[in-house]
């Protein structure tokens, strides 16, 4: 079992709704009624039961439908579907991304003329009964709606070996994160060459460094080579990224929080190649 400090969540996942199955409408059934209002902007986080998914501007979980294609795409869900699930619109010529690969982004042409954002190749949805970031009700739904990861594919639960992952933090873009989406720092007074955490005690009690139990466990949308790990005082093997010891933020209550950043001078959220993020 992972020894990672759990300070908080990005939101748990809801069950999906019971009742009538929900059926993609015929396109040109009813004019889109957009449910949320925002920028057509993708982003990520991590959602506990899921791991990395796909966000709009709002941080509202996104999906994907089986009923559609990614090759070419086509989005088949319109009328009441589309209410049900509304699409995300690209409201601009680019589509603005934080940690998602520019290249798999793109847009896809609906019959009522508006242009909603695919993934490789996958039109993205948000569901309605999601309101606010973290919820993942759609997820399953009809056993055709499942929530999207950062690639377009199907998001899949984290695996228990998971210690680090990235997820968007606002201004700060991309950032490192524990396998519960909270944001990881790193200490200026530490050492990366060699690896060293000065970081105990008190300070440790405030900034609890990342441990795993060994060093062989799982990173996602992180360069493996980047990863290792250094023994502290006590033995325990805390997580590096570039050499820089990895550590979370007591004052960060859910995902995507990155309060710590600045602190003092000598704290500062990591970016996934272990430099100073933003």
């Amino acid at each position: 079992m992972l020894g990672t400090a759990l300070l908080g969540a990005c939101g748990q996942v809801a069950t999906p709704t019971a009742g009538t199955p929900l059926q993609a409408g015929a396109a040109g059934d009813e004019p889109v009624v957009e449910r949320f209002a925002g920028a057509a902007e993708l982003a990520t986080t991590v959602v506990p039961e899921l791991g990395a998914v796909l966000t709009d501007g709002e941080g509202l979980t996104l999906y994907r439908f089986d009923g559609d294609t990614a090759k070419p795409p086509t989005a088949t869900c319109a009328g009441a579907c589309a209410r049900t699930w509304p699409p995300a619109l690209a409201t601009s010529g680019d589509v603005e991304v934080q940690g998602v690969d520019q290249a798999l982004v793109g847009t896809v042409d609906r019959a009522d003329g508006t242009r909603q954002i695919t993934v490789a190749g996958w039109p993205v949805y948000r569901f309605a009964e999601d309101t606010a970031p973290g919820q993942a009700g759609g997820q399953g739904v009809d056993g055709t709606w499942f929530v999207a990861a950062p690639d377009g594919g199907k998001a899949l639960a984290p695996a228990s070996g998971l210690a680090l992952t990235t997820a968007s933090a606002g201004a700060l873009g991309t950032v490192l994160t524990d396998r519960e989406g909270m944001t990881l720092y790193r200490f200026d007074e530490d050492s990366a060459d060699p690896s060293t955490s000065t970081c105990g005690g008190d300070c440790a009690a405030a900034w609890p460094p990342l441990l795993v139990d060994t060093a062989n466990f799982e990173v996602r949308g992180v360069d493996r080579s980047l990863v290792g790990t250094v023994t502290r005082a006590d033995g325990t093997l805390q997580v590096t990224a570039a050499g820089w010891p990895l550590y979370l933020f007591s004052g960060d209550g859910l995902c995507g929080d990155a309060e710590g950043h600045g602190a003092g001078g000598v704290w500062f959220a990591a970016a996934p190649d272990g430099s100073k993020a933003g």
